[in-house]
């Protein structure tokens, strides 16, 4: 597979689809981590002398709405301020095109000089992009002699910026490569996927809500690990399906036989007390009990002190851990101490290779200042688990030439 630093694009256009899905609040960036992980790339293309067109999503945009509630959408995902924090850290302009296809966006392209960048509006713009249409991938394809994936958080979807045009230029004959992020990920990602004998115990701590949105990841991970942690909502589900009474935590009944089942491979490690409250908004009672107590009409909200000491010292034996999902509601103060110790246990580790799958855990490590002490902490939530799942392949990243 061809990286970016492979390419001879001297002259050419290079359509670079990078991950600019970055939080907003107030119409402002809060957080420009993603735009600062697609600098190497950027800066490797402009060394090059080509001429950089840059696309990437913004949020979601759902086409079923009305027409108001679309152009809604589509106002509070405008891509225009990214261009601002973009030309900022490269210390150059960076173009802004507000159209995603037509003459405007192609007299934009065919105006670059060589070194110059330009950014395309929000590609989820046109509602053929997440449908991977034929025709706006080979309006796409057009306008560029050289494709580069660099959005490691879309290469799980075959979209028509992600999958159709490196596609088609693959068929024309043209260069497509993979850039800096894509690559640290791949190579980190697969040290998760392919563990040799001395990245054994290989522990794998999953978190989260529900049980069904992480079942592919879990059968994948109970044949590859020696060891499954569970924490987050997703544990009552677990404990449900063993017979104990979760009170009022969340639960999906129709996966306690997977539950089950997955519990008898011997591989799963589960909370033995947890941290309740009477209520998730405004709790007024919070104690700590046994999975076997759980009071009626008390939630589940962090796993317990026990639980804390027995998934520390778990994780104490890896010598390689991937983690995706905190082990409760770590956003809440009064819930922080169960994401807080597995955070630290994972960071104290000697001589490990430490995989965070993105997500909450992500964010996690970095509210709590472990992130510098992970090998690496994933770009993409859901791309890394489909990455794991697939045993490291995914569509925006297996199209790549």
């Amino acid at each position: 597979m061809k990286n970016v630093k492979d390419l001879d694009v001297k002259g050419l256009t290079v359509l670079v689809r990078c991950d600019f899905n970055v939080p907003f609040i107030d119409g402002k960036i809060s957080d420009d981590n993603r735009i600062v992980a697609a600098l190497p790339t950027i800066k490797e293309l402009i060394k090059k002398g080509a001429k950089v067109v840059l696309m990437s999503h913004l949020g979601k945009i759902d086409y079923k709405k009305t027409p108001e509630e679309i152009e809604k959408a589509k106002k509070k995902n405008n891509l225009a301020p990214v261009a601002v924090r973009l030309g900022e850290l490269l210390n150059q302009e960076v173009f802004f095109c507000p159209a995603v296809r037509g003459e405007e966006l192609a007299k934009a392209v065919k105006g670059l000089k060589e070194g110059e960048v330009l950014l395309v509006q929000n590609t989820r713009y046109d509602k053929g992009e997440s449908k991977n249409d034929p025709e706006l991938s080979k309006e796409w394809a057009s306008l560029c002699d050289a494709f580069v994936m660099d959005a490691f958080g879309s290469a799980h979807r075959a979209h028509a910026s992600t999958y159709g045009v490196p596609e088609i230029l693959n068929k024309e004959g043209k260069q497509t490569a993979i850039g800096y992020l894509v690559e640290k990920e791949v190579v980190s990602l697969k040290r998760a996927v392919e563990v040799p004998s001395e990245g054994r115990p290989y522990v794998a701590i999953l978190g989260g809500f529900k049980v069904s949105d992480k079942i592919k990841v879990i059968n994948s991970l109970v044949k590859k690990c020696d060891k499954v942690i569970i924490g987050g909502a997703m544990a009552y589900t677990f404990l449900k399906a063993l017979g104990k009474n979760i009170g009022a935590s969340p639960c999906e009944l129709d996966q306690l036989d997977y539950a089950r089942e997955m519990y008898e491979t011997g591989k799963i490690l589960l909370p033995v007390d947890v941290k309740v409250a009477n209520d998730f908004d405004n709790p007024t009672d919070v104690k700590v009990v046994s999975v076997d107590e759980i009071p009626e009409g008390y939630e589940g909200m962090d796993i317990g002190d026990k639980t804390i000491e027995l998934y520390c010292s778990e994780i104490a034996k890896a010598h390689t851990v991937f983690w995706n999902g905190p082990m409760g509601v770590f956003e809440k103060e009064q819930f922080v101490d169960g994401t807080i110790a597995v955070c630290k246990a994972c960071a104290e580790l000697k001589d490990a290779f430490t995989v965070i799958g993105g997500g909450d855990s992500a964010s996690a490590v970095k509210k709590f200042g472990y992130k510098d002490r992970f090998s690496h902490v994933s770009t993409g939530g859901g791309a890394s688990l489909e990455m794991i799942e697939n045993d490291g392949h995914l569509p925006g990243i297996d199209v790549i030439g």
